[in-house]
């Protein structure tokens, strides 16, 4: 049985694993199939992608998913796994510093230690969340987590490079000021995905003196240049959920043109897949 105890025992250990020697790599999972396959792999944790659920259910990305829909796969993964579980709840399913708390209330009612938190809005006109909004957002999961006695992880989320928000050359500066309140307001680590040199990755880390989350994919700088310089965290998004779906997409062409499957190799077998199911 699932106990508060328990949870903030995985909590800190999660929050641990961002001040560790090695930086910690989190490929998601976007159901709890790919949840297992992550844990048998030897990763320390496991992180969802809000994208690759809302995928697998039938949504576009951009909070189009309910947070009840969201979290209750959240909830399989947490309850078939070993450890510890962050969930990417997007932008907190509401505008409100009412509507994060009620999130943060359900990641840990689903089981999970820890929470992504965005400051996307879906809007053309205003992309991103009045910092000062963000800020109260982030007091209420705080709050929220504390009344729990489950100290949850917040990975803090910038989209000002994702988005292309502003100029090129004032990105930096509006990012560095977002994540830095986010980094005062009590955010565990802070999350700047649309970045892929080096040395910007490197200033940023050396600027803010805090955990810094990246994200990975083709074109990215390898896991050991992003350890080099200091970053605490990477993570690929729907990176995998989509990549499975060109798996599947070549399945197919394959067996509509060629009539051979040469791209099933390398599966894992039914009864491992079984097996795993039922431990």
């Amino acid at each position: 049985m699932r106990t508060a105890v328990g949870q903030a025992v995985k909590a800190e250990a999660l929050h641990t694993l961002h001040h560790g020697p090695t930086i910690l790599v989190l490929p998601n999972a976007w159901d709890v199939a790919s949840a297992r396959i992550l844990e048998d792999a030897g990763v320390v944790a496991i992180a969802t992608s809000s994208a690759g659920i809302a995928f697998s259910l039938g949504y576009p990305d951009g909070q189009k998913i309910s947070r009840e829909e969201m979290l209750t796969v959240v909830a399989r993964i947490a309850a078939k796994v070993k450890l510890p579980v962050s969930a990417d709840v997007e932008a907190g399913y509401g505008n409100r510093p009412e509507d994060a708390a009620q999130t943060a209330r359900a990641v840990i009612e689903a089981g999970a230690v820890g929470l992504n938190l965005e400051d996307s809005t879906g809007d053309p006109q205003h992309p991103l969340v009045d910092v000062a909004l963000q800020l109260e957002k982030i007091a209420a999961v705080r709050e929220t987590a504390h009344g729990m006695g489950v100290p949850l992880v917040l990975n803090a989320r910038t989209d000002v490079f994702l988005l292309g928000v502003g100029k090129p050359e004032g990105r930096f500066d509006e990012t560095l000021r977002r994540l830095s309140a986010f980094r005062d307001a009590g955010a565990d680590c802070l999350f700047v995905p649309g970045i892929r040199d080096l040395e910007l990755v490197a200033r940023f880390v050396r600027e803010l003196r805090h955990p810094v989350n990246i994200l990975a994919g083709p074109g990215s700088p390898s896991v050991p240049q992003l350890q080099s310089v200091g970053v605490a965290r990477v993570s690929l998004g729907s990176s995998p959920a989509r990549a499975a779906l060109g798996l599947a997409r070549r399945i197919a062409n394959e067996i509509l043109t060629a009539g051979t499957y040469q791209h099933l190799e390398g599966a894992p077998s039914h009864a491992d897949v079984n097996k795993m199911m039922q431990s």
